[in-house]
């Protein structure tokens, strides 16, 4: 793990492989931190360099300083990471409010992307009023109690009969994070709306989605792509919300068929 202050805040992340490699960015969903890319790693670091960091107040990243976060924000905080590293150019992948990252940077800074894989995620996700209403919550009840109700969304049945301890693992991850950080980042995910924004980019997009899904279902993936002009989003059978943890394998021949490794993984 390294550390970088970027406007005064710790912020947590890993730099991983070969640095002749090219570099691979990978951004973790909403109360989950960036062990949630550890199953791909194998699958990744044969062939890339991989960055990834861990969101305000998540994991090892220090709480947010200001009043309030834009998807912007997080943008210019991973551009700052990879300056440091002194690339110019990445793939990136990035999964629920990573997709959210990952289509501000279509916008913002296409010329830095090689390619974007955005997984469960949508051009608008839920309602401005659910957001808030969740944010709020947070705030008065906390996130370990609010994680009882918010993890068990993160992963679909086959997840959690194959391995019982999933969701309690990742219950006490979410319990630990800071609650005005997340409540700030819900609030960011009620205003932030990417339908008119993201045709004009010639990034190489690939949109994959879990068939199980509750929180940003395959319809979600499939009014993205209408909006960002990809394809057709791949649906992995049996996967709710996390496919890097869920299904690393069916995840990771996905992502490096797309970003220019045919070899298939084992």
């Amino acid at each position: 793990m390294s550390f970088l202050e970027i406007d005064g805040r710790t912020v947590g992340y890993r730099l991983l492989g070969d640095p002749a490699l090219p570099l691979v960015v990978l951004a973790h969903p909403l109360g989950m931190s960036q062990a949630v890319w550890d199953d791909l790693l194998p699958i990744l670091l044969p062939h890339y360099r991989v960055l990834s960091w861990d969101l305000p107040g998540h994991g090892c990243s220090a709480a947010w300083r200001g009043e309030e976060i834009t998807p912007a924000s997080l943008a210019n905080e991973l551009l700052a990471l990879i300056d440091q590293v002194g690339i110019a150019q990445f793939h990136f992948v990035g999964t629920s409010i990573g997709g959210v990252i990952g289509q501000q940077l279509l916008g913002q800074a296409p010329e830095r992307l090689l390619s974007a894989t955005l997984t469960n995620t949508g051009a608008v996700i839920g309602t401005a009023q659910a957001w808030q209403t969740r944010a709020a919550a947070v705030r008065e009840q906390g996130l370990a109690i609010m994680a009882v109700d918010i993890v068990p969304r993160w992963f679909g049945p086959a997840a959690c009969e194959a391995h019982p301890a999933l969701v309690k693992g990742w219950n006490i991850i979410m319990g630990r994070g800071d609650a005005n950080s997340y409540s700030l980042l819900c609030e960011m995910l009620g205003r932030a709306d990417f339908s008119e924004h993201l045709k004009d980019h010639e990034v190489p997009l690939l949109l994959i989605g879990g068939s199980d899904d509750v929180a940003t279902p395959p319809a979600s993936l499939r009014t993205l792509a209408l909006c960002c002009g990809a394809g057709e989003p791949v649906i992995l059978e049996q996967v709710g919300h996390v496919p890097s943890v869920e299904a690393p394998l069916a995840f990771g021949r996905q992502l490096l068929a797309h970003i220019g490794n045919r070899k298939d993984p084992r």
